[in-house]
């Protein structure tokens, strides 16, 4: 018998619409690590991350009405988390910086890339990237957003989302060569 992804905890969530705490603590202990791994990487702040992660949860079993299987119940719930880490980070006057008004054309160039990668040099070097340059990388590269979802999450133009995330990732490089 084949499983659609899509049904993925489908019981739980069934149970959680209709008000089963139990259900939705389950649902919780499940996918609370996680959406805390991807509030983390944008936060930086462990108690900023917990916040969001709570905040978050909230949200989703009050809108549980509005899931409809169209994904599965955890990136539904990871969409959540990240739209409410980029708002928090607004609140705290972090500027995602915009250059829609200026025109960029970007070439594909040859990077001097090290042949071997050490993830601690990388990890390290992506917390040291400003903050706008370490959001567009942590939502291509790490939660696999394309150029159009980063555009609709931060509220920017694709090619924005494009320019910005050859610059972070040109920076990041040269950060990596240092250490």
């Amino acid at each position: 018998m084949e499983t659609n992804i899509l049904y993925t905890h489908k019981p739980l969530v069934e149970k959680s619409k209709l008000g089963d705490r139990n259900a939705q603590y389950k649902l919780y202990e499940l996918y609370v690590d996680g959406m805390y791994n991807v509030s983390m990487r944008m936060m930086h702040i462990k108690e900023d991350a917990e916040d969001v992660v709570q905040d978050s949860f909230i949200e989703a079993f009050n809108n549980l009405s509005s899931f409809r299987y169209e994904s599965t119940f955890g990136s539904w719930l990871k969409r959540i988390v990240i739209n409410k880490s980029i708002n928090q980070l607004k609140k705290k006057k972090i500027p995602i910086v915009p250059i829609e008004n200026q025109m960029y054309h970007i070439k594909e160039e040859t990077i001097d890339v090290p042949q071997e990668l050490d993830i601690k040099k990388i990890t390290k070097g992506i917390g040291l990237l400003p903050t706008g340059y370490q959001q567009i990388i942590t939502l291509y590269l790490i939660e696999g957003y394309d150029h159009n979802e980063i555009s609709d999450i931060l509220g920017i133009t694709p090619s924005t989302s494009k320019s910005q995330y050859h610059r972070a990732k040109k920076k990041l490089i040269e950060i990596i060569k240092t250490l």
